[in-house]
């Protein structure tokens, strides 16, 4: 194994406007692969897809943790993230006392 290896948590833009969130260790090559229909049935059914945003990780188990925890989190929250805007971010990541 590749000590040096690195992992990315990624988030693709579907033809649909849907979103899709993965792992990968090759950002680029696994898009081509999506784009090609070798990837899931999600984005095979919605191409093109376009890689909007991605984040590397030390180990696939980082990243397949943040992957869960983005796919959890809401439209808005995802587009400010996509976008950098971490005052959104924050905003929408306060918990709501009720």
């Amino acid at each position: 194994m590749n000590n040096n290896q690195n992992y990315y948590t990624y988030v693709l833009k579907c033809a649909d406007g849907s979103y899709y969130i993965g792992v990968t260790d090759n950002p680029e090559q696994r898009v081509a692969a999506h784009n090609a229909g070798r990837g899931p049935r999600w984005t095979a059914l919605r191409l093109p897809v376009e890689l909007l945003y991605c984040e590397m990780y030390k180990t696939r188990k980082e990243a397949m943790q943040r992957e869960r925890q983005v796919k959890k989190w809401s439209r808005a929250k995802k587009d400010a993230l996509i976008a950098g805007d971490v005052n959104t971010l924050k905003k929408l990541s306060r918990h709501k006392i009720k």
